[in-house]
């Protein structure tokens, strides 16, 4: 993931955009986890983890993003795409080794409460997202990215959010939905947007497959 939008209030309103490389293989949402009963989310099939996982009887949802800082040593590093399915189903993140793990950013929502949970390989940072509208990117809840100055304003300002991931996709430092081709030929692009609500009636989740849209 490279972006999440929340918005608390009720109900609480999370997006996350997941950009990826085109050829990491994944599917979409499902219960794919038996560890985790009743938990829905994408599945990474390299990794087996998720970037966003919902818990709908909870009504709660954690997603995860890549971070900046000191990566965990080849010879003990385990894939954070476990992260979002141990905090989703406790609540919490659990007590874990996190310098097993390279960076990241964990957004942990509930219909009263979002919070930031960031690890840049030494030290485990917890942030209350304030009332309003947070944008998360690779570097945090950070006002200086070119994405959070070009976006910020317009999820304040839409009614519909999914009208925002209409936008064709660009190399612009500041879009939100990217497609760059590297030098060696591979391409990093947004593969897709998930849109939920979390609040007293229950949860809402609307998956878009962007690579299922750009083929049509």
């Amino acid at each position: 993931m490279c972006t999440v939008i929340v918005r608390t209030g009720q109900p609480l309103t999370l997006m996350g955009v997941r950009d990826e490389f085109a050829d990491r293989p994944w599917e979409g949402p499902g219960e794919h986890w038996p560890d985790y009963p009743g938990v829905v989310g994408g599945r990474d099939l390299k990794a087996g983890g998720t970037w966003l996982a919902v818990d709908p009887s909870a009504r709660r949802a954690a997603a995860l993003l890549n971070g900046r800082g000191r990566e965990a040593p080849d010879a003990v590093k385990v894939s954070r795409g476990d992260l979002a399915l141990r905090a989703v189903a406790a609540g919490d993140l659990p007590d874990l080794d996190l310098t097993r793990y390279d960076p990241f950013h964990l957004v942990l929502a509930d219909p009263a409460r979002a919070r930031l949970l960031s690890w840049d390989g030494v030290r485990l940072a917890t942030t209350d997202l304030p009332d309003g509208t947070s944008m998360i990117v690779n570097s945090g809840l950070d006002p200086a990215s070119e994405r959070v100055t070009a976006f910020l304003p317009r999820f304040e300002a839409a009614a519909d959010w999914r009208e925002l991931i209409a936008d064709p996709p660009s190399s612009d430092p500041g879009a939100l939905i990217v497609k760059h081709t590297l030098p060696d030929g591979r391409l990093f692009t947004t593969l897709s947007v998930t849109l939920l609500t979390l609040g007293s009636g229950g949860v809402t989740y609307d998956f878009t497959d962007m690579t299922a849209e750009r083929d049509g």
